[in-house]
């Protein structure tokens, strides 16, 4: 979340940043309640010295009835904090609700806008392809292949679910074998992460887990709620941590299952592995301080793009638009593959994105950083970055390099894993 006074003291452009996002976040609001707050407990902290001058002076009173005098004006005083206190905690509470609402602000360089707004930066390495037959998608595939089941996936959990089969198996393996290795090479910590967490975890990250609006499966009962990425459990890991500098940058790797409820999806982009309520994907995490973190945010960009040049995938950058980031996100890019099978000749689809949250996140986690030589501490930036979507990586990957007899072409990366370099039809 935002600083408080930053919120109270800047209502016009925070105000404004909330219409350009979508929030409906009441920023005036908190501003009167902020400062009804800050009232209050001026009130409170006067009160609480007078409290302690007749405290002090009851010892050096008089006489008896002088005595009880000032023990009844201690009283008096102190049930007119405690009064105070609680309808303080009431405004508290009031205003905290609203400052959870407002989103992060926004980079000046990001678009302004919805999806329609979005910048397209640059595209991968790898062109387009041009077949000289009709590509069919994933789903046609995999059935040629037996590469998944949807119907056995739809009878154990529902839609949405699958299962993987055969050479699917292989691939899912090989595609985190590569991204681990690379990101290995760069320096990363590698993690498996728990597939639960803490509701006070997954607020802290920026996740709804509970009501209306939640894209996440909650367990009844308790305070966990499956994860819908390992965003939330590695910036979780360090809640309430305080890094000295020269620890940061940290740069984690996490691999999870990710679970999402995809509540209002429906369409052409449902069909298959796109939009499912399971998924296993290797994470990109880190934690910097504020002067590295536009860098660490490129950096992350690089290694997305590597991974998917690496598998001979064509792909777009995309600069966000202000009305698609996520409340944590100060600026995202997203990397959209080419995919032959979707609509009418193709269409971009997303497969990873990386977002700079700034403090946003370590604010409401209470994760920060001191400075040797210096006094206090400061909040430290998070960020995020996804290496691979396993089931959106196979969708691009099969759409992309399939050949006429139905056969797909294993990318070289992923053949020492795969101990093939072709995926055909088998018994």
């Amino acid at each position: 979340m935002l600083d408080r006074r930053f919120v109270a003291d800047n209502i016009d452009l925070v105000t404004t940043n909330c219409r350009h996002r979508g929030s409906t976040a009441d920023v005036a609001k908190f501003a009167d309640l902020d400062r009804l707050r800050r009232t209050m407990q001026a009130d409170i902290d006067g009160l609480n010295q007078q409290a302690g001058q007749v405290s002090k002076s009851i010892g050096k009173a008089a006489d008896e009835a002088e005595r009880e005098a000032k023990k009844a004006e201690g009283r008096r005083l102190r049930e007119e904090v405690a009064a105070l206190e609680a309808k303080l905690a009431e405004i508290v509470a009031e205003g905290d609700a609203i400052l959870r609402q407002i989103p992060n602000l926004t980079h000046p360089a990001a678009p302004v806008g919805g999806e329609a707004d979005a910048v397209e930066i640059r595209r991968g390495a790898t062109p387009i392809p041009r077949f000289d037959f009709k590509p069919i998608d994933h789903v046609d595939l995999g059935s040629h292949l037996k590469l998944f089941d949807f119907e056995a996936g739809g009878r154990v959990a529902g839609h949405g679910f699958y299962f993987l089969m055969n050479d699917a198996v292989l691939l899912e393996l090989a595609l985190q074998r590569y991204a681990v290795d690379l990101l290995l090479r760069e320096g990363f910590t590698v993690m498996t992460t728990p597939d639960l967490a803490r509701d006070v975890i997954l607020e802290g990250t920026g996740f709804i887990p509970r009501g209306p609006e939640t894209q996440i499966y909650s367990i009844t009962d308790s305070d966990l709620s499956l994860v819908a990425t390992a965003e939330i459990t590695l910036g979780g890991a360090f809640h309430e941590r305080i890094f000295t500098a020269d620890e940061l940058p940290l740069k984690l790797c996490g691999i999870s299952h990710c679970f999402r409820t995809e509540a209002g999806a429906h369409g052409r982009a449902t069909r298959g592995l796109y939009r499912v309520h399971q998924f296993t994907k290797v994470e990109m995490f880190a934690f910097t301080t504020p002067e590295q973190s536009d860098a660490m945010h490129e950096q992350l960009l690089d290694l997305e793009c590597r991974l998917f040049d690496g598998l001979g995938i064509p792909y777009r950058v995309i600069d966000t638009a202000s009305g698609d980031l996520g409340g944590p996100a100060y600026r995202k890019y997203d990397l959209e593959a080419w995919m032959p099978g979707r609509g009418e000749g193709g269409e971009w689809g997303e497969v990873t994105s990386t977002s700079n949250c700034t403090d946003y996140q370590a604010r409401r986690l209470g994760i920060r950083f001191k400075k040797a030589g210096e006094k206090g501490t400061q909040f430290a930036h998070t960020l995020n970055g996804t290496a691979i979507a396993i089931s959106r990586a196979i969708i691009a990957l099969l759409e992309n390099h399939q050949n006429a007899d139905g056969s797909v072409n294993i990318p070289e990366p992923l053949r020492p894993w795969m101990g093939k370099d072709r995926i055909a039809p088998g018994k």
